[in-house]
């Protein structure tokens, strides 16, 4: 299995450290970036072009404002698109492949823990699922608008959760505790929280840590007194809104 990255700028070279186990050439048509890539991935094959996609499975991790101007040669084995807001005719307008798939990571793709929501021909599915559990975790779906839902809740949240744990430090820092102590603190905890939502229900979660009269139901009647939930809800509806103007 051959594979072709066209892109490797944020979300493509954060791809790179898991894709980099496979038979992988990369298009980066930037100089310095390029330069970076082959310092750090000496083994792989950096270039500012190829003659043709024949043969190969195209990962396109381009930004989508870029596609009109792609110009690609040749017929791919299959197309794994990245691209937010870019339905797949769009896609066959532009790359000609036997099969294409859309997918959706984050930016835990650089530490190999992305939750990457994938659409498409079912054909090429398991072959898509196999290379992107390189970069974590996969969730196959049933139609573009249910990938459009999916790239908001895990393409963009990343950011929401990160400005939750720079509230949180900043709370922290507030009250007296040390800025690197927070953030080391606040990383673990997430990390732990995410290890237990696996196999928990967020509510029983909930309910597990906060006692009557506690500590813990102060925070949450503070946090519900600034709308954290209706707030999250339309952050929720603003991306996948964004996301479907985009496709228009």
């Amino acid at each position: 299995m051959k594979l072709l990255l066209i892109g490797a700028g944020n979300m493509g070279g954060a791809m790179l450290k898991g894709l980099c186990q496979y038979d992988i050439t990369v298009i980066e048509r930037k100089t310095e970036r390029a330069t970076k890539l082959k310092e750090r991935y000496p083994d792989i094959n950096v270039v500012n072009a190829v003659d043709s996609i024949d043969g190969f499975i195209v990962i396109l991790a381009i930004k989508p404002q870029s596609l009109d101007a792609l110009e690609i040669k040749g017929h791919a084995a299959g197309l794994i698109s990245i691209l937010a807001g870019t339905p797949i005719e769009r896609l066959k307008s532009k790359i000609d492949a036997t099969y294409y798939v859309r997918a959706m990571p984050n930016m835990a793709a650089s530490v190999q823990k992305s939750a990457t929501s994938l659409c498409g021909d079912e054909a090429l599915k398991d072959q898509a699922i196999e290379i992107l559990n390189s970069i974590g975790k996969c969730f196959w779906l049933q139609s573009e608008n249910a990938l459009d839902i999916a790239s908001a809740l895990a393409g963009s949240a990343p950011a929401w959760l990160a400005l939750v744990a720079e509230s949180l430090s900043d709370g922290a820092v507030n009250l007296g505790l040390k800025r690197a102590e927070s953030y080391q603190f606040i990383s673990a905890l997430f990390e732990g929280v995410g290890s237990v939502l696996e196999q928990t229900h967020p509510a029983i979660l909930k309910d597990q840590v906060t006692s009557p009269n506690g500590t813990t139901i102060a925070g949450i009647a503070a946090l519900e007194e600034g709308g954290v939930r209706d707030s999250f809800i339309k952050a929720m509806r603003a991306a996948y809104e964004k996301a479907q103007s985009l496709s228009k």
